[in-house]
């Protein structure tokens, strides 16, 4: 009975490994560790993504995203949200985004985020997406964004949960 019940808790440990999605890599540049990079699949005919990622500065001093750039996207911006007067409203971050020493900054969705538009192709889940970005002091980075379901809120929902923030993965720009 014992070896049975064994088999089937590693059956069932297997299958959970193999259900797993592959998290992206941890990329280091400099004092700079960003994490967790990914994205949304995207509907038919979409021509704008968001990025998202996360940026530890384990450093002194502080570094700066300036820009962001993927050959996927006919433009590429650094956006941030935020509420004025009661609307939410997202603009390009012009002067970057600053990583404060000691500091994470996290891009998620409803917040600072990477804006790819101008797609020339599909975002699907499971794809990695490469982008390069370009910090100040760090210089160029070049990280993967890896592809969730439509739906999905953080790296590995799959798109599985209900959507809380918004999704302007289908907005035309």
């Amino acid at each position: 009975m014992k070896t049975m019940l064994k088999d089937v808790l590693l059956a069932a440990f297997a299958l959970t490994l193999c259900a797993a999605p592959a998290a992206a890599e941890d990329v280091k540049a400099g004092d700079l560790v960003i994490s967790q990079a990914w994205s949304r699949a995207t509907p038919g005919g979409a021509k704008v993504a968001g990025g998202y990622l996360t940026i530890e500065n384990k450093g002194t001093t502080a570094d700066r995203l300036v820009s962001v750039s993927a050959d996927i996207a006919g433009k590429t911006e650094v956006h941030e949200m935020a509420m004025d007067n009661g609307v939410m409203k997202m603009r390009p971050l012009d002067k970057g985004l600053v990583i404060d020493a000691g500091k994470t900054v996290k891009l998620a969705p409803g917040g600072n985020h990477l804006m790819l538009q101008e797609l020339k192709g599909p975002f699907k889940q499971g794809d990695k997406v490469p982008v390069t970005l370009e910090f100040e002091k760090a210089g160029k980075v070049a990280v993967s964004l890896d592809v969730q379901g439509v739906g999905a809120q953080a790296p590995g929902d799959g798109g599985h949960m209900m959507k809380k923030m918004p999704d302007h993965s289908g907005m035309k720009m």
